[in-house]
């Protein structure tokens, strides 16, 4: 890699194969960090500076005009899609290799509006409990002043992944 060149972006599903051969942790740091493609969803977020610990996963975005939704604002799904992904990886982060998990329901407080005008936002996910049949999660989305815009709650179902080809859910 040049310095100071900024590489284009991979795209795509990783297979469950090689999900499965990885601890969680260190599954989302190599979406991070580019060793294994971004999820499809987020080419419509581009997030940057994402960051995973044990129970704990920072994402940061900048929304804009294309995130408005009919009335003029950022769509609530540009919040579900970031705080949703956020509590959802730091579930992930807490697995071992074999195991994945997937979304049974979330539920989200929009608190602040935002706008092309808001400039950078932080999404914080952090887990409450990863036990071997379900997690709990919560994630709070702040502006670059540290005011709330919106935060989260989650549920998640933990399972072993499938040992076939094809994908996880």
């Amino acid at each position: 890699m040049d310095a100071g060149v900024e590489q284009p972006i991979d795209y795509g599903v990783t297979p469950v194969e090689t999900m499965a051969s990885m601890a969680g942790l260190d599954f989302v740091r190599s979406i991070f960090d580019g060793r294994l493609p971004q999820p499809p969803i987020m080419q419509t977020i581009a997030p940057f500076d994402c960051t995973a610990e044990p129970g704990l996963v920072v994402i940061h975005s900048v929304p804009g005009l294309r995130h408005y939704n009919p009335i003029g604002s950022v769509h609530g799904g540009y919040a579900a899609t970031l705080l949703d992904s956020a509590m959802g990886l730091a579930v992930q982060s807490m697995l071992q290799p074999g195991q994945g998990y997937t979304t049974l329901e979330f539920k989200i407080s929009f608190i602040r509006g935002m706008s092309a005008d808001t400039g950078m936002i932080r999404t914080e996910g952090r887990t409450f409990n990863v036990g071997r049949r379900a997690a709990t999660a919560e994630a709070k989305m702040t502006d670059g002043k540290g005011r709330l815009l919106s935060h989260a709650t989650t549920t998640c179902l933990v399972f072993d992944l499938p040992t076939g080809t094809g994908p996880a859910v």
